[in-house]
């Protein structure tokens, strides 16, 4: 990492915001490890391991649209604070329940469901804020430290679940979530950001949902960025979700499911981090377009490779340049839409391709998980991997408007390209 990618900290606003939503994402992983664990271990079936993680990510796709158009109308730090509580108040249900035992596999899809939905309408007015927090000149730096930020999360969070799981106290993990949420509100209260350009009063939300779409749609780049995260998102990224059911194949020599999980968790964690930090300098090396389809290219092979290791730790390997690789593309495809979008319909374009991701996504996950559930966990990654490779040929042959649509519209844009965090994202 260099010394311009730490710059934005310099920045009292973002240095906050980058701080405390480190803490919070710690949190969320270890939710979301726990969560895994232990619908396996209530259920012992790939295909609720897959659900539990469906419903906590599906409401991206649903409410994404809703969010990004609130996100060009209201007071984006006040609409944090109010989603960023209701997350925390349905981290608390969890941890009650689970320190209760009444913590059955459907009512952790339905809570799962719930604080994916308060943090839906919540993200896209976090992604539409980040260029408020710093000067244009940090931009880069800015966007490129919050990837970064996102999977450090993800590499601490999983750790620290390992551990707190080796007692089984799942309630402990929903605890600790749930106060790492105030973190964020904290750090929000002390920010002051412009007002959105979005107008005020009754607009009609709908409307506004619509000219994102049609804005979308229209632009040759966000609509190729769009269909290629699908795409990925359906073939894919479901191995993320079904994370604790490959560990539960791998685990040898006394090592558990919880443990098993948390070390591939964290290895695509680490990755991720590596990836993020790696990306800008070898973007300016090799060209950004050129990055991104190698990257399209590379991942379903290393997928390959994941779902064919034959013990935990050469998964972990695997998973770890996995992780490099998926934060590419990830990246990638988000800094197309950034580049090409319209400032006052940023926002929502950025929603409508988060749906993109967080619909398709759930879908993937629901059904690799049924079909693991017969024909088994690294036939099912396998498979969809030499899918996705035999997708992204097929498209370089027949369709390659869909590659060259990635390119920079123009050549005075390329200072703001942007490394915003989808993996959510997955």
């Amino acid at each position: 990492m260099t010394l311009a990618s730490l710059r934005p900290l310099r920045s009292r606003n973002f240095a906050l915001i980058w701080s405390a939503a480190l803490v919070s994402n710690v949190g969320s992983w270890m939710q979301t490890v726990a969560l895994g664990v232990l619908v396996f271990a209530r259920t012992g079936q790939p295909g609720w391991t897959g659900l539990v993680a469906a419903a906590g990510f599906l409401p991206i796709g649903l409410l994404a649209p809703l969010g990004g158009a609130l996100a060009d109308r209201l007071d984006r730090r006040r609409w944090l604070i109010v989603t960023t509580l209701a997350e925390m108040s349905f981290a608390a249900v969890l941890a009650v329940l689970a320190a209760v035992g009444r913590d059955t596999p459907a009512v952790l899809v339905i809570l799962a469901f719930l604080g994916g939905a308060s943090g839906a309408i919540g993200f896209p007015a976090y992604q539409a804020m980040v260029p408020d927090l710093v000067p244009h000149e940090d931009l880069l730096g800015a966007v490129s430290l919050s990837s970064a930020q996102f999977n450090l999360g993800r590499v601490i969070g999983p750790a620290l679940a390992g551990l707190a799981l080796l007692s089984h106290n799942y309630a402990l993990v929903f605890g600790i979530n749930a106060a790492s949420f105030a973190a964020v509100v904290v750090a929000l209260t002390m920010v002051r950001l412009p007002k959105p350009l979005g107008q005020a009063g009754a607009v009609r939300i709908v409307a506004r949902i619509v000219e994102g779409a049609r804005a979308a749609m229209a632009e040759p780049g966000c609509r190729s960025a769009i269909g290629l995260i699908a795409v990925v998102a359906l073939l894919a990224s479901p191995f993320i979700a079904l994370v604790a059911a490959m560990s539960g194949v791998l685990h040898r020599n006394g090592v558990g499911v919880p443990v098993g999980t948390a070390v591939l968790v964290t290895a695509q964690g680490v990755g991720a981090v590596i990836g993020a930090l790696t990306l800008p300098s070898l973007a300016a090396r090799i060209g950004r377009v050129t990055m991104l389809r190698t990257a399209l290219f590379v991942l379903p092979v290393l997928l390959v490779g994941y779902g064919l290791a034959p013990t935990l730790w050469s998964a972990a390997l695997a998973l770890l340049a996995v992780g490099a690789a998926y934060i590419a593309v990830l990246s990638g495809l988000n800094t197309v839409v950034q580049l090409r979008a319209p400032a006052e319909a940023r926002g929502r374009i950025l929603s409508i391709y988060m749906m993109g991701l967080g619909i398709v996504y759930p879908i993937g996950a629901v059904l690799q998980g049924w079909i693991a559930d017969h024909l088994g966990i690294k036939a099912v990654t396998v498979g969809g991997a030499v899918l996705l490779l035999g997708g992204m040929a097929a498209l370089t042959a027949l369709r390659p408007r869909v590659f060259t649509a990635l390119r920079d519209p123009t050549t005075t844009t390329t200072s703001v390209v942007s490394l915003l965090p989808t993996d959510e994202l997955p």
